[in-house]
């Protein structure tokens, strides 16, 4: 009995009820992780995810930084900067000025995500061949790397956790920590394999580096030299912050005027230190993609041209000769209005997967005591300023397939950030409630987080999804059609990203047309472009993704030597037309997918 009452009273003084909150805190994300993977993990369903994960998996098995999803603009910056460069390239350069015919380099993705998912393919037990004798679940790279990310995702929670503690005071934190966690949002960041997680990790450190240098500015402990090196750590994460997603570089302005207005002193010095830093992380990686294609930034620095009526969808990744020459300013300012009054009425309300960001904007009015609370609040509000101008810019048809779930989401970044803000308000105002008895203020503090949680409430309720992203995406399928070229062969489809990843074969993104333009034989925007003159294409694959797509406007109107032309004739004739050259085809992918080779590499039956 003694012993029993030893033990409660540890349980009740000690640091037993610490133990408790460890190990049921522990047992809750456990209950998370496998609840929600077994519920919710599907396959990956955006070209993103998987362009990141196969530049990856070619750094991992030596390839360099190169890629097998091959975009047509690609082709031509590639191209164009090697003809500038003929007179000093080696021979066999000078042969292949698209670099088709071996690894084509990648200009589409910054470096850091696919060097630290590298990484992880170089430890983890990553099985890329699917054993297609069984009924197919699961793609098991796909949920290595679910795993990967969502170990990222339960970082940000503890610094979100640390520093909402470190401002305020622990029961913020452990809501802010809880409520985080029970975000369905993140969770579905973390299974879509995106670069999302490590680059909200790095947002999170940079946000430390600046709460730890506002508290050195104002009470000096370290002396100059500290003040220096925080200042040249901070440009470092924004660069690097950069090098994970190009449009996190915008940030260096807040950063900047956080550094000034928590800086008294030597302001210039700290701000020149972090622009320094800030620069000398990017200049390698810029001066690389220059070297390749003239562009600091490959094809990712001409976002801001997509989703215009200049170059609708994906017109301008898809085009091998691009007009630039009736660009004018006015598309552009159309753009930024028209997207970023959506990001006002739409997405900013909801940041974060909840309605809890209207906690954040009503706490604006409230004034903290803290400084390094206040200061933190305006650098805040100078990144939503940023990101709702960077990601208006940056707007392309990947947020039109995938509204939340996509890399042009900056403002999630800051969701971590508005909840700690939105936390603290809640118990501000909860504390100004006379309540009746005391245990009713923990009624409503579970009642406050249900509501917040109730997105990750319904993913355990019915109907469960499907874990395979079909249409358009079936891997068995596209391992079976790569199993049949060889490694250094060429492919074209609709979802080249698909190909790359699934099939670890080189694939070009479908040109803009599929024959030559009769009325203007100059110019060179077809599937023979590449095939006659660039390097032979041996397997042609359409997917729902063009089969599906819309009959007037992707079809009709896209005139005669479209894509959509050539599908009905082949459909209405039933035979590959003549002057086409892959005309070997199986029975059964019609009429859901076209498959097309230059001869009968596969099995008679299907």
């Amino acid at each position: 009995m003694p012993f029993l009452q030893d033990i409660i009273h540890k349980l009740e003084v000690g640091g037993g009820l610490r133990v408790i909150r460890i190990v049921a805190t522990l047992l809750t994300i456990a209950f998370l992780g496998v609840g929600y993977n077994w519920r919710a993990f599907r396959n990956m369903a955006s070209q993103e995810a998987m362009d990141a994960a196969q530049v990856a998996r070619n750094l991992a098995q030596g390839k360099g930084y190169t890629t097998l999803f091959i975009r047509p603009f690609s082709i031509y910056l590639v191209k164009k900067r090697n003809e500038k460069k003929l007179s000093v390239l080696p021979p066999e350069r000078a042969k292949d000025l698209a670099q088709l015919k071996g690894m084509h380099p990648d200009l589409a993705n910054p470096p850091v995500y696919p060097v630290v998912l590298a990484g992880a393919m170089k430890v983890l037990p990553f099985r890329y061949a699917i054993n297609l004798n069984q009924p197919f679940v699961q793609h098991q790279p796909d949920f290595l790397i679910t795993l990967f990310n969502q170990v990222l995702f339960l970082a940000i929670v503890v610094l979100t956790f640390l520093l909402a503690r470190h401002l305020f005071d622990a029961s913020v934190a452990w809501l802010s920590g809880g409520l985080l966690l029970g975000s369905e949002l993140f969770w579905r960041f973390s299974v879509s394999g995106l670069s999302t997680m490590l680059l909200i990790l790095v947002f999170m450190g940079l946000v430390w580096c600046l709460v730890f240098f506002e508290h050195e500015a104002r009470e000096p402990k370290w002396g100059t030299a500290g003040v220096i090196v925080l200042a040249g750590l901070v440009g470092v994460l924004v660069g690097v912050g950069a090098l994970t997603r190009y449009a996190f570089g915008w940030l260096i302005l807040p950063v900047v005027a956080f550094l000034i207005l928590s800086c008294n002193r030597q302001r210039v010095l700290v701000v020149l230190i972090s622009l320094v830093t800030f620069s000398a992380v990017l200049a390698p990686w810029v001066a690389r993609n220059y070297s390749l294609s003239g562009m600091p930034f490959g094809t990712a620095g001409f976002s801001v041209m997509e989703s215009t009526v200049i170059f609708p969808e994906y017109r301008l990744e898809r085009s091998l000769e691009p007009d630039f020459s009736h660009l004018y300013l006015m598309p552009f300012w159309i753009k930024l209005m028209t997207n970023a009054r959506q990001i006002v009425q739409s997405e900013l309300p909801k940041l974060g997967g909840s309605w809890i960001t209207a906690f954040f904007l009503v706490g604006l009015m409230v004034g903290f005591l803290n400084p390094a609370v206040r200061r933190l609040r305006y650098f805040v509000l100078g990144c939503v300023a940023v990101l709702v101008i960077v990601q208006s810019l940056g707007r392309t048809q990947l947020s039109e397939d995938s509204p939340e779930i996509n890399s042009e989401n900056l403002l999630v970044l800051l969701a971590p950030l508005l909840l700690i803000y939105g936390v603290s308000l809640f118990y501000l105002l909860l504390d100004q409630v006379i309540l009746p008895f005391p245990q009713l203020r923990y009624i409503i503090i579970g009642g406050f987080s249900l509501l917040v949680c109730l997105p990750m409430i319904f993913v355990f309720l019915p109907p469960k999804p499907r874990p395979v992203v079909y249409p358009p995406y079936y891997p068995p399928a596209i391992q079976t059609i790569a199993s049949w070229l060889k490694e250094k062969e060429l492919t074209m489809s609709d979802v080249p990203w698909a190909m790359a990843w699934y099939g670890q074969r080189q694939s070009v993104w479908l040109t803009l047309k599929c024959t030559p333009d009769a009325k203007d034989p100059s110019t060179h925007e077809d599937f023979f472009a590449i095939n006659d003159y660039q390097k032979p294409i041996n397997l042609l694959y359409l997917t729902p993704q063009t089969m599906d797509a819309r009959f007037l406007s992707q079809w009709v109107r896209a005139g005669e030597q479209s894509w959509g032309s050539f599908v009905l004739e082949t459909l209405r004739n039933k035979k590959v037309p003549e002057y086409f050259p892959l005309n070997q085809t199986q029975n059964g992918w019609l009429p859901e997918q076209i498959m097309l080779t230059d001869w009968r590499r596969f099995p008679k039956s299907p």
